[in-house]
């Protein structure tokens, strides 16, 4: 650098000038870039017209099979009347109550034998053989 003549004030502030001018451009591009990309990824995220249309076709295909579907269902004459209806709700409380009623006397019974057995309850049922809903899943379905 000292082979290089001296600059002079004047020449130093002109350069700072212009230093600041192309910083200033230099932000205002970035910005601009960073703009661009983003809408870039906003269009290369979005579905492309032959995929709308693929996807629209799609839909109109499932529209036609729910309403062909509907039609079917509308014109069955095998529906079931609220009669039938409320006898089967009916009936189904009716062995619902009469299952819980079983299971309860049947833990009672169970329980009794037990207070006199030196086993645990579940070798109990298993020299036994009971097999309880809890075994196999079973859930008491809820009252409605």
């Amino acid at each position: 650098q000292e082979q290089l003549p001296a600059a002079s004030d004047a020449e130093l502030r002109g350069l700072d000038g212009e230093i600041a001018a192309r910083s200033g451009q230099l932000q205002a591009l970035q910005q601009s870039c960073r703009h661009m990309e983003a809408e870039l990824k906003d269009l290369n995220s979005s579905m492309t017209t032959p995929e709308i249309a693929k996807e629209i076709e799609a839909l109109r295909k499932d529209c036609a099979s729910y309403t062909e579907k509907l039609e079917r269902i509308k014109s069955a004459t095998n529906h079931v009347t609220p009669e039938e209806k409320e006898k089967v709700c009916r009936e189904q409380q009716l062995y619902r109550r009469e299952w819980r009623r079983r299971k309860r006397m049947a833990t009672e019974l169970l329980d009794a034998i037990l207070e006199g057995y030196p086993k645990s309850k579940k070798q109990f049922f298993e020299e036994v053989g009971i097999e309880t809903d809890e075994d196999h899943g079973v859930v008491l379905p809820a009252t409605t």
